[in-house]
C-alpha cells in the first residue's frame, strides 16, 4: 500500500474546518433570525382611535413629559406658522439637522406619530425597543423598500401620523443646502390621498441657542390624485414639497429681516 501524500492528509482538516465555519454560521443566522422574531413581537404597528377619533399612544405622551423639559432647555426653539394640527392622517415632511429633529412635529399634535427610522437603529437594545413601542417604521436609507412604504400606507389609511425626514440622515455639511432628498413622501401622498404638512428648521440647532422652526399649512397633492403617473410625475411632486421648505425658510429670513429693520427704524427716531 502507498502512503497518502501530504496533500491528501491536509483535505479532511480543512474539510472539518470548513464544516466547523458552516455549523457556525448557521448558529448565528438562527440567533438573528429568533432576535428578529422577538423584535417583531414588540412592534406594534397600528393605534385605534379613542371615541374622540384620538390616536393615542400612551408611551409617547410618557416620553413627551419626560423629555420636553430637558429639550427646551438645552435646545431652545420658537415655532412658528401652522403650530396646531387637527385629528387624522397627516404627513410630516421636513429637514433634518440632529435627533432632537423629531421632537418639533410632536409638538404639534397630541395624537402619535409613528417615524420613519434606519432599520439599524431598531437594533440598539433601549432605542430600539422603544421606538418600535410608538410605531415607528424601518426603513432603508434609500426609503425605497416595498415593506416600508407597505407599512406606512397602513398607518395613513387608518388615520394615523407620519413623520419623516426625506434627507434620510442628519446634515452635517451645509446650513444653506438640504442633502439630497429621497423620494416617497409624494408618492405615500398621493397613493393614500394624505396631506402633507411641510416643516423646515430654519436654522441649525446649537446648544442654548434658538432655533426657528417654521411649519406650513397642509399641502394636498391633488392634482395627482385618480391619475397614472410615471416616476417623473412623482420626482415632480416630490420637488414641490422639498422647494415648498426652501421657500417657507426664504419666507421667514425676509420677515425676520423686516422686523430688524423696522425696529432699528424705530430707534432712530
Amino acid at each position: 500500500m502507498t502512503e497518502p501524500s501530504d496533500r491528501e492528509k491536509i483535505v479532511p482538516k480543512n474539510d472539518k474546518k470548513a464544516e466547523k465555519e458552516r455549523q457556525k454560521a448557521e448558529k448565528k443566522a438562527l440567533k438573528e433570525k429568533k432576535k428578529q422574531a422577538k423584535r417583531e413581537k414588540q412592534r406594534k404597528l397600528l393605534f385605534p382611535a379613542n371615541r374622540k377619533g384620538k390616536h393615542v399612544m400612551h408611551l409617547m405622551n410618557f416620553l413627551r413629559f419626560l423629555f420636553y423639559p430637558v429639550h427646551f432647555l438645552v435646545y431652545p426653539y420658537k415655532l412658528y406658522g401652522n403650530k396646531k394640527i387637527g385629528l387624522g392622517a397627516y404627513i410630516y415632511f421636513g429637514n433634518h439637522y440632529c435627533i432632537w429633529d423629531i421632537f418639533y412635529p410632536a409638538r404639534t399634535t397630541g395624537e402619535g406619530i409613528h417615524y420613519l427610522m434606519k432599520e439599524s437603529l431598531l437594533r440598539v437594545p433601549v432605542v430600539g425597543f422603544l421606538a418600535r413601542r410608538v410605531g415607528a417604521i424601518p426603513a432603508m436609507r434609500d426609503g425605497t423598500d416595498v415593506r416600508t412604504l407597505m407599512d406606512a400606507m397602513k398607518v395613513l389609511k387608518n388615520g394615523e401620523k407620519l413623520s419623516m425626514f426625506p434627507e434620510g440622515t442628519r446634515n452635517k455639511v451645509s446650513d444653506e443646502e438640504f442633502l439630497p432628498f429621497h423620494g416617497g413622501a409624494a408618492l405615500l401622498a398621493i397613493k393614500t390621498k394624505t396631506p402633507v404638512i411641510p416643516f423646515v428648521l430654519c436654522n441649525r440647532p446649537k446648544l442654548f441657542h434658538v432655533t426657528h422652526v417654521v411649519f406650513g399649512e397642509p399641502m394636498e397633492l391633488s392634482e395627482y390624485y385618480d391619475r397614472k403617473l410615471t416616476q417623473a410625475d412623482y420626482d415632480e411632486a416630490d420637488e414641490k414639497l422639498k422647494n415648498r421648505l426652501y421657500e417657507l425658510r426664504a419666507e421667514h429670513r425676509k420677515m425676520l429681516a423686516n422686523k430688524k429693520r423696522k425696529k432699528k427704524e424705530k430707534t432712530a427716531k
